[in-house]
């Protein structure tokens, strides 16, 4: 058997689709389905079933599924006994630039120091444009705040949504509340202007950034208010108390995407690090195990 041609079963069982496979071998949706057709007229029968909406294995391809997946653990083996030395896999991590900055620098070198050829590229974007990178076969690993239900989305917890202002700022001293948020489509700046809408508070955008840079700058200056959430609130700058008049703003949903398919070891252990980080970290409220796994 071809292993280029298991290789490409491999991804798309596990990709659940050509498009997607497509990208994560970085080949065109065409050349994916002409090596599938390949295996298949080798094998003498059919080993996917596509559907408009997906593609799902047929009973001989649910049977050879494992042994590919073995054959292509045995080249690899195989190739790094005749002393070629495997490149360590690519992991395609994103997540928004906040969350980075709060797990990253504990995640990182424990994590290198176990899979030191492992390889990470590290995207940071607002979250639905991360979830919809996933869907597209972009992503493998996604850490994002919830926008709407998901299939993908495992829920790790919860956590609250903060007015911030500079340390020597009173919101009382607004008549309009200036605000610094982040462009439109971000949960935040949906629950800031809810809130703020249902108590008839006057109130304008003054800043609008993707990047927390540019929202953390106004309102260090004292220039602008923003919400966040606790592990996020910028040097020089305090949580508006709850007596301070501002409305509540409720909490954010933390999910985890990734990768459909049975996962390497290096993937398996990224993930689990990162749970394990985001669940014991201060401010987050983890679910049961009922809603966990919802």
């Amino acid at each position: 058997m071809d292993t280029v041609l298991l290789r490409t079963f491999v991804t798309v069982a596990e990709c659940q689709g050509f498009s997607a496979a497509g990208k994560v071998l970085h080949r065109t949706q065409s050349a994916v389905s002409l090596q599938i057709k390949r295996l298949e007229d080798q094998m003498g029968q059919a080993l996917l079933e596509r559907t408009s909406r997906s593609v799902l294995l047929t009973a001989p391809g649910e049977r050879l599924l494992p042994y590919a997946r073995h054959m292509l653990k045995l080249e690899d083996e195989a190739r790094e006994a005749l002393g070629e030395k495997p490149r360590g896999e690519l992991i395609r991590f994103a997540t928004s630039e906040e969350q980075a900055g709060a797990y990253l620098p504990a995640l990182l070198p424990r994590y290198a120091e176990r899979f030191p050829d492992t390889r990470l590229e590290i995207h940071c974007d607002i979250s639905a444009a991360l979830v919809q990178r996933f869907r597209e076969g972009l992503l493998d690993v996604v850490l994002s705040i919830r926008h709407l239900p998901t299939q993908s989305g495992q829920l790790l917890g919860w956590e609250p949504m903060i007015w911030v202002v500079a340390e020597d700022i009173s919101p009382a001293d607004w008549a309009t509340l200036p605000l610094a948020l982040n462009p439109e489509g971000c949960i935040f700046r949906a629950h800031a202007l809810s809130a703020l809408g249902r108590e008839e508070r006057r109130w304008e955008v003054h800043y609008a950034s993707q990047s927390p840079t540019g929202i953390n700058l106004p309102v260090q200056a004292g220039l602008a208010m923003t919400v966040k959430t606790p592990r996020s609130v910028p040097e020089g700058c305090r949580i508006v108390g709850e007596a301070e008049g501002l409305p509540p703003l409720g909490q954010v949903e933390i999910e985890l995407h990734r990768r459909p398919g049975h996962p390497s070891e290096a993937l398996a252990a990224f993930c689990e690090e990162l749970e394990h980080l985001v669940v014991d970290h201060d401010g987050v409220a983890a679910p049961g195990p009922s809603e966990a796994d919802t």
